[in-house]
């Protein structure tokens, strides 16, 4: 690329572990925003996708991930106190999801505010479609 005559400047982007980007939005932090995950755009995950009826085993560790899926999408109370996480008042060392959680990407990687920055998405929150394939190299995609 460099050599178009087009070209004026180039930068890799290619953000380390933890790295929080200032921008026109501000500061956006990085899913799940907390300090023991320190991921960024470029470097993130491994992570596990909450399914309908699938269980997890629950540590202190792994609530960050889990914990806003268990309380806001799914309704109920999630504490911790000490090594112990309460959901709805009682010891819980496992949980099993009670509906279905998307990943969703944005095209413009690094100017998408996506599921990098707000996590998991609720099957209940999805709106529309896909009514087409734009673009694909495998034959059977173009028969919907």
């Amino acid at each position: 690329m460099k050599k178009f005559d087009i070209v004026v400047s180039m930068q890799r982007q290619d953000h380390p572990e933890g790295y929080y980007d200032g921008d026109r939005y501000g500061v956006r932090p990085i899913f799940p925003n907390h300090p023991d995950f320190h991921w960024s755009e470029d470097n993130f995950g491994p992570l596990w996708i909450p399914k309908k009826g699938a269980t997890i085993q629950l540590t202190t560790a792994n609530l960050p991930l889990y914990q806003r899926a268990i309380s806001v999408y799914e309704g109920h109370s999630v504490k911790v106190e000490g090594d112990r996480i309460l959901i709805d008042g009682q010891a819980a060392t496992s949980y099993t999801f009670e509906q279905d959680y998307y990943w969703m990407m944005g095209d413009n990687r690094h100017n998408s505010l996506d599921s990098r920055y707000w996590g998991f998405v609720p099957e209940d929150h999805v709106v529309g479609k896909a009514s087409f394939v734009w673009l694909s190299h495998k034959e059977s995609l173009f028969n919907l």
